[in-house]
């Protein structure tokens, strides 16, 4: 790789996506200034979602200018596989690294939080490690380890286990498997899911796992009205309480 290449940038995004206009907390009160300033000069960028990715550097240029007009900043998709395709093929993505070939910084961001973190974009990093292209990644917040932190759960070995199955037979076959592990080796499981489906998941968890089984629910992180509550699931089951349809939320428990 010639030494003109550019830098893979990691950026972080707030976690409080949908939220706009005056309900927005300032960029600069949610990540680092240093990362404003890193975000606002590169002009070559690939995002899960293009229009995220412009809002997002549109509250950028409210806090540091952006080097070019939002017009003439390159933004690229990452490729999505075909819905219903359970094995097709991984899509190549050396052409989304042209920009670093040519002496241009590229950033990488997601919906919310860190890239490649509970995201698609972990294959772009594979392949720009690949391709021995620099990467950096920049600080901002996950919402996987604000939630661990906050849940008071065991914060020294813990799992991140992703979506349970939709199917009401595999998902609570699911949930008595990751409690086994969790019982088994004391580790903090750590789950999430679609906002809308945020009661389903509760009313599974609480369905199948044990009463002693300390539950963590944070909901909104870093947005207004965030909240987590850790619990027992036997004081959970007394006072369920609701979770907002709307508002990403990530679920985390630890066997007793």
């Amino acid at each position: 790789m010639s030494s003109k290449a550019g830098t893979l940038y990691l950026v972080p995004s707030p976690l409080d996506f949908g939220i706009e206009g005056a309900d927005a907390t300032p960029l600069d009160e949610l990540l680092p200034v240093g990362v404003l300033r890193i975000a606002a000069r590169l002009d070559h960028w690939v995002a899960e979602n293009a229009r995220s990715a412009r809002a997002f550097l549109k509250r950028v240029n409210a806090i540091v200018p952006l080097a070019q007009p939002l017009q003439q900043i390159a933004i690229v998709e990452l490729p999505r596989a075909p819905k219903g395709a359970k094995q097709a093929a991984a899509p190549d993505l050396n052409p989304l690294l042209a920009p670093l070939r040519t002496g241009h910084d590229l950033g990488l961001i997601s919906e919310a939080g860190l890239p490649a973190v509970a995201d698609p974009g972990a294959a772009l990093v594979q392949a720009a490690h690949a391709a021995g292209i620099a990467v950096v990644a920049l600080p901002g917040a996950s919402s996987l380890l604000l939630a661990l932190a906050a849940s008071g759960l065991n914060g020294q070995s813990f799992a991140f286990a992703g979506y349970l199955p939709v199917e009401a037979a595999e998902r609570a076959t699911r949930v008595r498997e990751l409690e086994a592990l969790s019982r088994r080796a004391n580790q903090t499981q750590l789950l999430i899911e679609t906002p809308y489906r945020n009661a389903a998941l509760l009313d599974a968890l609480l369905a199948h796992l044990q009463p002693a089984t300390r539950l963590s629910v944070s909901c909104g992180l870093s947005a207004p009205g965030a909240f987590t509550r850790s619990d027992t699931v036997a004081r959970w089951r007394a006072e369920r309480g609701a979770l907002p349809a709307d508002r990403p939320a990530v679920f985390a428990f630890l066997a007793a």
